[in-house]
């Protein structure tokens, strides 16, 4: 036990001082590549028609004519004192909208993979052991068409049936304005209006987060749904569960504690990895339903070349990516002991 113990702390501090590099070689790509490519923030602000005079102004001081070396060594300084920078576009400390706008997409993200767990792992694992028979072929065909249809297209669908035909669901914003908004303890509405006992609130909440949520996660659920349903059938059809039905030990018993436990491993590192994919399709995501998040945020950032908000996104991005795959990888070491060595 305390060698397990000691194996899972080594295994810990060295996941954690690669969080280090990890971060540094993310945070110098996305330099390089804002600098390189063509164009600048200010004149694609300002377009052909704003005087001269003013661009270089504002050039000068924003720091564009520095060296790339005094720029890179700048904004290092920036992030590692936590001073992002203003927003060219906003004229907001760019830190100020990141808090704003990131527990918004933390909670469009995380009800999101929710139901992708829930639709992609319950269809997986009932697909993997029904292999090849007519609900087996029905679920993949359901994983193919969810994995590949258009977010923004599926999205709109989903408003059209249950906003305005149906009329059961809001069909944009996070929040009914009616209503009073929530006290601000975390930024997410859903946990805000508990916290703060507004029941009323947070079914509001809720309801404006079903749509989104499900347009994000069925799409994403396609893609664990197959992944699921192959680990489960490779995991029965391995040498320990036959050992175990051998045994004696009841079907049941087996599929549950040996097999779909070895299963999951992978599913659970592979949901940790494809994370990320759900702040890309949110972008899309909260464009569709009007979700004041991240996503619309770096959206406009790009389209401006707004390189403050772009970089103190980027640095949130990847932070909070290295810090998922640091969580997955140990709850991954604990599930399986042979990750650690």
């Amino acid at each position: 036990m305390a060698g397990s113990s000691a194996s899972l702390r080594a295994y810990v501090i060295t996941r954690v001082l690669l969080m280090v590099p990890m971060l540094l070689i993310l945070l110098t790509f996305t330099f390089l590549l804002l600098r390189v490519a063509p164009g600048d923030p200010v004149s694609a602000i300002y377009g052909e028609k704003g005087n001269p005079q003013v661009i270089d102004q504002i050039k000068r001081e924003l720091g564009l004519y520095d060296p790339l070396y005094v720029q890179y060594f700048t904004y290092l300084r920036g992030v590692f004192t936590g001073n992002m920078g203003t927003s060219i576009v906003s004229s907001k400390p760019v830190i100020q909208e990141i808090q704003d706008r990131m527990p918004a997409t933390l909670e469009l993200t995380i009800s999101s993979m929710i139901v992708a767990s829930v639709f992609g792992i319950g269809l997986g694992t009932f697909a993997g052991t029904r292999r090849d028979r007519p609900t087996d072929f029905g679920t993949r065909i359901f994983a193919s068409m969810a994995y590949n249809i258009p977010i923004f297209w599926f999205g709109l669908i989903l408003k059209l049936i249950f906003g305005l035909w149906l009329g059961w669901l809001p069909v944009s914003g996070r929040f009914s304005p009616r209503l009073n908004l929530p006290p601000r303890f975390t930024g997410m509405y859903t946990v805000d209006t508990l916290l703060s006992g507004d029941l009323r609130g947070f079914a509001d909440a809720v309801a404006h987060l079903i749509l989104p949520s499900l347009t994000l996660g069925i799409v994403l659920s396609g893609f664990f749904i197959r992944i699921t349903r192959v680990n489960v059938i490779q995991s029965m059809g391995s040498d320990f569960v036959e050992a175990a039905r051998a045994r004696g030990i009841p079907e049941r018993s087996v599929f549950f504690r040996h097999a779909l436990k070895n299963a999951l491993v992978p599913v659970i590192t592979t949901m940790g990895l494809t994370f990320a994919l759900l702040f890309s399709g949110a972008i899309l995501t909260e464009t569709v339903f009007s979700f004041e998040g991240m996503g619309r945020f770096v959206f406009y950032a790009i389209s401006y070349r707004d390189y403050p908000a772009i970089q103190g996104a980027v640095v949130y991005y990847g932070i909070l990516m290295v810090v998922i795959s640091l969580l997955i990888d140990i709850v991954n070491a604990f599930v399986d002991p042979r990750i650690r060595y």
